[in-house]
Formats: C-alpha cells, sequence, structure tokens
C-alpha cells in the first residue's frame, strides 16, 4: 500500500501539492515505526554527533552499542535548523515521456522535504526557484502560513530559459547565515566539475549539502525503434541519434557522466542521489533522514 501511495503516476493524478505532500510524508513515516533505521516519536527530532564537552546523559547508548558511533538525540524545542531548498525550473527540466514530468517530480520532491522538515521536524524552511536567474526566494522560517509560501510558489514555478547555478548559490551565499540544510533539485545536465565547484563553497561554511539529481528513463537508456530528430530544450540545437547510438555508445557516456558527478559531488563532502521519475519517492526521503539523523 506504501508504494502505491508513493508512486509517481499515482500522484500526478492528485491536483493539490499540499495533499501529495502529505499522502507522501505521513505514509512514509508511518512505514518508519517498523524500521530499526529509522523512526519518529512525539518528540524526537533528530541525532547530532557527539562532541567533547556535550553531556553524556543525552548520549544514545543503543546507537553506540550497535555502531561504536556517539550520537546525541535532539528533541522539538532544541533545534531550528534551516532547510533551504534549491529548485533547478530550467526548460530541460520539461522533459516527460511518461505520466509525470522532470519538473512535477522535483516539485513532489521538494513539497515532501519541506512538509516533512517543517511539519515532523520544525525547521525553518526556504525555497530558491532558478533558471539562468533567481525566478523566486522564499526566505527560511517558521512563522505561521509559511508552508503555505513555499507550496504556492512550488505550484507556480514554470520551467524556462537556461540552467546557471552560479547565481542562486551566490544568493545563498550571502543570505544563508545559519548552518544548515541545502536541497538542490536539477537534472544537472552541466559539467559535474563546474556544478561542484559551484556548490562545494556552501558545504565549506559548515552546511550539509545534497544534491539530488532527476532523470527522465529515457535520459538514461533511451529507446528509439528508428532514427530520431532530438531538440534541446534549453538551446533549441538538434542533433539526428540512431537506433545504435542511444542503445550502446549513449547509455555508456551517461553512465560515465553519472559516476563523474557522483565521484566528483562525494569527494567535495557533498551527498549525492539519483532519482528517475518512474521511481517511487521513498529513497529520497530516506536519503533526506539519513542526513538529518547523521547516520552516513
Amino acid at each position: 500500500m506504501l508504494q502505491r501511495f508513493l508512486q509517481p503516476s499515482v500522484l500526478a493524478s492528485v491536483s493539490s501539492l499540499e495533499l501529495i505532500a502529505r499522502t507522501v510524508v505521513d505514509g512514509f513515516v508511518s512505514g518508519l515505526h517498523e524500521s530499526p533505521d529509522f523512526g519518529f516519536s512525539q518528540e524526537f527530532a533528530e541525532y547530532r554527533q557527539y562532541t567533547p564537552g556535550d553531556d553524556l546523559r543525552h548520549v544514545d547508548w543503543n546507537v553506540y552499542a550497535r555502531s561504536e558511533r556517539m550520537v546525541l538525540k535532539r528533541f522539538r524545542g532544541e533545534t531550528n535548523s534551516p532547510v533551504m531548498v534549491l529548485l533547478d525550473a530550467s526548460n530541460s527540466m520539461k522533459m516527460a515521456c511518461h505520466s509525470v514530468s522532470k519538473i512535477d517530480y522535483a516539485r513532489y520532491v521538494a513539497a515532501s522535504i519541506m512538509y516533512l522538515a517543517a511539519t515532523r521536524q520544525r525547521d525553518a524552511c526556504g525555497l530558491l526557484l532558478f533558471d539562468d536567474e533567481i525566478r523566486n526566494f522564499v526566505p527560511p522560517s517558521t512563522r505561521q502560513g509559511q508552508l503555505n509560501r513555499l507550496l504556492h510558489a512550488l505550484e507556480n514555478a514554470e520551467p524556462g530559459a537556461r540552467t546557471d547555478f552560479a547565481k542562486p548559490f551566490a544568493h545563498c551565499m550571502e543570505f544563508l547565515r545559519r548552518r544548515g540544510l541545502v536541497v538542490l533539485v536539477s537534472d544537472f545536465l552541466s559539467d559535474p566539475e563546474t556544478i561542484v565547484q559551484t556548490v562545494a563553497p556552501l558545504r565549506y561554511r559548515g552546511n550539509e549539502v545534497i544534491l539530488l539529481q532527476v532523470l527522465d528513463p529515457q535520459e538514461v537508456k533511451p529507446k528509439f525503434g528508428e532514427p530520431v530528430i532530438l531538440i534541446d530544450m534549453e538551446t533549441g540545437d538538434s542533433l539526428e541519434v540512431t537506433p545504435e547510438y542511444a542503445q550502446m555508445e549513449y547509455p555508456e557516456k551517461m553512465k560515465r557522466h553519472l559516476e563523474t558527478l557522483e565521484q566528483k559531488a562525494r569527494g567535495a563532502g557533498l551527498d549525492y542521489h539519483l532519482m528517475i521519475t518512474d521511481r517511487p519517492l521513498d529513497d529520497t526521503l530516506r536519503q533526506y533522514l539519513a542526513i538529518r539523523q547523521g547516520r552516513f
């Protein structure tokens, strides 16, 4: 039943982004009660790594017994870390070879993360929408109505222009005064080294940074029965592609691109997760919780 509610094709039939987020998060969190790795109680918020000088009474000795890692339980009222979601709303995110486009899948992911952070962890959440410019910016906040503002901004995000990571990250460097979690949702169809060099300075300031790469199944393993003309949705350039190229050479190039991006991201201390738009959302939410609970 849980998998059904997490299926993108099912979510696409729901008109309200808030209902989508609530359905995904509530169903997902209910499933975590039986998990030995994750869980929520009425008060528990997250784990934090032990540092010398911390009160040993707050150490979770059960975690220490299993993993020999000293972590402290933190409870609601003790933590209000900003969670900033940066969403790529460039033209390439319009691609859809099945019932859910990349931009819609990215909306589901962003909405679910913000709903989980705001309602379950009481974190200050913010949103930045961008293409080659900053299209909308909602600063992190816990004030009343913030979740509605965030979801409204997501619902009105329309893809346009080309991707440029420089401006949104310069904006974040300027306005994010407190250390927290930065989640970047994009298809990352750019040079991996340039992406990581642009994003990495946020990590150096003490933020946790997650790169969530959203791709359509056809972008990973295209299937063509005859030669086709592909048009770049951002530049307008066209390219004729044969079935042989699509089946043999292209998948290897994409595999190298994905491996390079993940390798360079992790080498810079950034977390990375690949999402295909026909897959359920539970893996993404588990990735988010793993970061918040310090389970690397």
